[in-house]
């Protein structure tokens, strides 16, 4: 019998002890921050950082001071953007060489040729899982609500303006949360508009940021339109379309990674930054009842199918020791 695995993560609530889909069982310690993932650096065979860019790039710039304590490092949901002026693009090239010291990538979108053209991450040291909604296990409707407004929400690369230019061409009534524009620029979204100069048809909806916002929020939606920026690289939108998806609401999305190459008839998709598409989008899905419940129906047996996230953190350990055992480091 093989002995077990020992892996250092920041993943929270991973099981002291686990099984893998290859069947190979090892034990886990969990970490917070960079000293606690120093101090647990001697005991692991696998590192495991997930969603966390800054953790992962202070280990591979450790790594790269330290090479003989350097371990096998997977890192999973690392969430990169464009570069758009030189200090980003000097920036990117910097933590493209740093990222040379991570081994393996898991991510929740196939198209890799942003990560691939700016940071080296190519699709043959990455490996695809599907996400999860985040409102799984925690809110459970408990009848279909159809709602009353064209949604718009979310912060990380919304074009938002685009969505006004859409919601201008139709007489549907919308709604958009409060904006909080701080939020938007950190998070790359674009919403320039000042709250008296939008779309007579758009209403303003309080959210406080807490899971209970989001579903009265979604909950009000009878379609959820997602316009991405066409900048974005990774799965942006993800988290807010599968939690519209689990309240069997009908996702109008921009063709981004993360979505159309992940998609099928789980949602409508429309070129991102075009607002005759986006309201073309809209429309169908408004008028035509048979599509926009097929598109529902089929979003919400795609949403439920992905568990939450004892399923995500087992598809995550998955991919990670299946690249394990393959580069024969067991």
């Amino acid at each position: 019998m093989q002995p077990p695995i020992p892996i250092c993560t920041n993943f929270p609530r991973f099981p002291a002890t686990w099984t893998a889909a290859t069947g190979e069982t090892g034990t886990a310690e969990v970490v917070r921050t960079f000293p606690e993932l120093l101090a647990g650096l001697p005991r692991a065979a696998l590192v495991l950082i997930n969603g966390d860019a800054d953790l992962t790039l202070q280990l591979c710039r450790h790594f790269w001071l330290h090479p003989s304590q350097r371990k096998p490092l997977v890192s999973a949901d690392i969430v990169l953007r464009r570069p758009e002026t030189w200090k980003q693009r000097a920036a990117a090239l910097v933590k493209k060489t740093l990222l040379t010291r991570v081994d393996h990538f898991i991510n929740y979108f196939h198209g890799s040729e942003g990560y691939a053209r700016y940071y080296g991450i190519r699709a043959g040291n990455s490996s695809f899982v599907h996400f999860k909604p985040n409102l799984r296990y925690r809110y459970e409707p408990s009848k279909f609500r159809e709602g009353e407004y064209v949604l718009c929400f979310g912060r990380s690369q919304r074009d938002y303006d685009t969505f006004f230019a859409a919601m201008e061409k139709l007489p549907y009534p919308a709604a958009v949360p409060k904006p909080n524009y701080r939020e938007f620029e950190i998070h790359c979204s674009r919403f320039t508009r000042r709250p008296e100069d939008l779309p007579k048809n758009v209403t303003l909806l309080d959210d406080d940021g807490s899971q209970d916002s989001m579903i009265r929020i979604l909950e009000g939606a009878k379609v959820v339109a997602l316009p991405i920026l066409a900048s974005s690289m990774n799965a942006s939108g993800i988290g807010v379309y599968l939690n519209a998806m689990l309240l069997r609401k009908c996702v109008v999305i921009s063709r981004t990674p993360g979505a159309a190459d992940v998609l099928t008839s789980q949602a409508l998709f429309v070129p991102p930054e075009d607002a005759g598409a986006l309201a073309e989008g809209i429309r169908k899905a408004w008028t035509d009842v048979a599509l926009r419940e097929s598109t529902a129906e089929a979003g919400h047996r795609h949403a439920l199918s992905l568990g939450g996230e004892p399923e995500l953190r087992q598809r995550t350990l998955d991919a990670a020791i299946a690249w394990y055992a393959s580069r024969g480091l067991r």
